[in-house]
């Protein structure tokens, strides 16, 4: 095997599967793909807007024909999407896992309070069982049963976002043996998190092209730091999924977005953030109508306060592809709008059919499906690594992520990631 340089050694990743014949043992040893983590930190260096850390040593354990227990020591910034994917996966699978190291290069280590509610709320969903689940815990056991449907809470009782509970969450109750509610408390527009916007906007519409419809419905908004808001999701169980082929981009026929206000904020801070915005994307599309609304949150569907915008591009062949960007104390509202503008424009300049911030949340989709799916995208980010990786080990999912061949690529860091799915059936209907 390929010695990697040795600060990629970090990236080495132990998989022991135990058979459940006495005496019998296997044990394979896999390396991360080591030119794309280098690849991904040269893209760090170049853009701001692909968020690149190294990848800490992780190790997984798993019992044939007996209980599965995994292990996963987290990067600073990949302990909340490690347990959220390798927690979906284990319930949609039956597999019981263990996590450990949670967060550990935190400076407040073990699970927060969005961590821990995401994870009650799956053990609710399919009536498991949870050991070690209590804020600042770095160690957890999970054991998940048949996955139901009905009506779930789940409430961080802060800002943490309601968004990334959707995101461990949805895939489970799309396998449950009846139709799901889920209703979800805490931020709807909060930091290092999708927000509520975008995924209403963006991965709402492109994640039903996997053949199921989800009903989002925002009851109450909330922000930093005290959250507050609340969205209930209704959907249906499906038999199986549909592979997605989302790779040709066309041509941008629209841009358009919301920039609001909530709380004690005025008006005119939403106003100025929409026109910077404007501006900002009137330089590269001078002949393309642009149309961000600004936006008064109702006193009545708002909690606390908070600014943001989001724009969205739509493109002839249905694609949609987004830039998004929070107000916060002591930042001009122009700066606001722009950033959201050039993160929107970076996203185009790629040629990708799928945005920097949509890719991973599709891969647990990719891997669930019957057949291959097949995305075009910028420079693959580590959370989509780290979803690849677990899809990989857990779902025995197959991944393949190149450079895009295509001519006009040539010049651009645009890659093509396809997957042949497993074909995950749902076994209540």
């Amino acid at each position: 095997m390929r010695k990697l340089p040795d600060y990629f050694q970090k990236c080495l990743h132990h998989f022991t599967c135990v058979s459940g014949e006495k005496n019998k043992d296997y044990t394979r040893h896999m390396h991360f793909n080591g030119q794309a983590a280098e690849k991904a930190l040269q893209t760090r260096r170049r853009t701001a807007h692909c968020r690149v850390r190294p990848f800490l040593a992780s190790q997984l354990q798993a019992k044939r024909l007996h209980p599965v227990q995994g292990t996963a020591g987290s990067s600073r910034k990949q302990g909340g999407q490690i347990l959220r994917v390798s927690t979906a996966l284990s319930c949609l699978l039956g597999l019981p896992l263990r996590v450990q190291k949670i967060r550990a290069g935190r400076s407040t280590p073990g699970l927060r309070p969005q961590h821990l509610s995401g994870l009650e709320m799956i053990r609710d969903l399919c009536d498991g069982q949870l050991e070690g689940a209590e804020i600042g815990s770095t160690e957890i056991l999970f054991t998940p049963e048949k996955i139901r449907g009905g009506t779930h809470t789940a409430d961080t009782k802060t800002a943490g976002s309601v968004c990334l509970l959707l995101q461990v969450s949805l895939p489970c109750v799309l396998f449950a043996a009846s139709p799901s509610e889920l209703r979800l408390r805490g931020g709807t527009n909060a930091e290092m998190a999708p927000q509520i916007d975008y995924t209403a906007m963006v991965f709402k519409p492109i994640v039903e092209k996997f053949g199921f419809k989800l009903n989002c419905d925002i009851k109450m908004r909330g922000y930093y730091p005290k959250g507050g808001g609340e969205v209930i999701v209704q959907m249906s169980p499906v038999k199986r999924l549909n592979p997605v082929i989302l790779t040709e981009r066309g041509s941008v026929t629209k841009i358009h977005g919301r920039a609001f206000v909530a709380g004690v904020l005025p008006f005119k801070v939403a106003k100025e953030i929409a026109a910077a915005a404007v501006r900002c994307i009137r330089k590269e599309f001078r002949d393309l109508y642009v149309n961000i609304q600004p936006v008064q949150e109702p006193k009545d569907q708002a909690f606390g306060n908070g600014s943001g915008i989001i724009v969205i591009a739509e493109t002839s062949t249905g694609c949609l592809l987004a830039g998004s960007s929070l107000g916060k104390r002591g930042v001009n509202a122009d700066k606001v709008g722009i950033e959201a503008a050039e993160m929107l424009l970076a996203n185009l300049r790629y040629g990708g059919a799928v945005d920097e911030y949509l890719q991973d949340q599709l891969i647990i989709f990719m891997a669930l499906a019957s057949g291959v799916s097949r995305i075009k995208t910028g420079p693959v980010t580590l959370h989509t690594q780290t979803a690849i990786h677990f899809a990989e080990q857990l779902a025995k999912a197959k991944f393949t992520v190149k450079k895009s061949e295509d001519e006009e690529d040539a010049s651009k860091d645009t890659y093509i990631i396809e997957c042949q799915g497993i074909g995950m059936t749902n076994p209540n209907l």
